[in-house]
This record gives C-alpha cells, structure tokens and sequence, in this order.
C-alpha cells in the first residue's frame, strides 16, 4: 500500500510561498509558506499535518487494541502537539505529546491505559517518528 501527498514551491525562503496536494483529493493546492510554519500566520505547515496524521493514526489504534479487549469506544478524541525546535543540525520535530479523552463503557483504567500504551507504541506514525513521544489519557465516565 502506498500513498501520496506532493509539495510545490516557488521563491525563497522567506518570501516564497507553496502548496500541499494528497493523491485522495482530501488535500487540493493547500497554501504554505514561512510564516504559516514559523510564526503565527493563520494556514498550515508540515508540523500541523504530522500533528493531525498522528492524531488520526494513534485513535484507530487505539481502537483496535481496544476491539482486541473486548471492549468498544463511544468516542475517542486525540490532540497531537509537535514540538518544532531549533538546534544544532537545525529546526528538528523533537517531541510529540498525545492528549487522549476517550469514552469507553466497560473499561476500567488499567485495561484502558494498556490499550493506549500499546497504541502509542504500535501506530505506525508512532513508529515512523524518531521523536520523544509522550501521551496523557483521560477515561472519562
């Protein structure tokens, strides 16, 4: 399985400015540029779309662990939060932190936080990111 997103880019770092396209569509011509990614212009950059593929992978995951326990979410609702720092070798992802609140019927904390364990670690976005991954998970009633 495969799939596909591209980038285009014209003009300098700075005063350049690009798009993001997904083969699904779901993505068409999306603008970037410098200060959507590293001041506060409102438009996305690559941090937030790694931040919504984690989000997006971790809670199916999780879901699957939770299947794999006999136990089914009402809701699931994940918030990643990448971390975008300069150092040496340059600007680096060196963090990713998941905020978890899910609603589970049936789950006490211990089964839930292994699932969320398990899902932190098996995602394969998880798995993809050679950042510090951290997660906070809320059971709620």
């Amino acid at each position: 399985m495969e799939r596909k997103a591209s980038a285009v880019w014209s003009g300098g770092l700075k005063d350049g400015k690009g798009s993001i396209s997904s083969s699904s569509g779901a993505l068409k011509e999306v603008p970037y540029n410098f200060s959507m990614r590293f001041e506060d212009a409102p438009g996305t950059n690559p941090e937030e779309l790694v931040a919504a593929a984690h989000a997006g992978c971790f809670s199916m995951a999780l879901s699957g662990q939770l299947d794999a326990a006999k136990l089914k979410a009402e809701r699931i609702a994940t918030t990643a939060t990448v971390t975008l720092e300069k150092d040496a070798a340059g600007f680096t992802v060196t963090a990713v932190h998941l905020d978890l609140k899910a609603k589970v019927p049936g789950a006490d904390k211990k089964a839930f936080d292994t699932a969320a364990e398990n899902a932190k670690a098996g995602c394969p976005i998880s798995r993809l990111l050679k950042a510090k991954i951290t997660l906070s998970a809320t059971l709620e009633a």
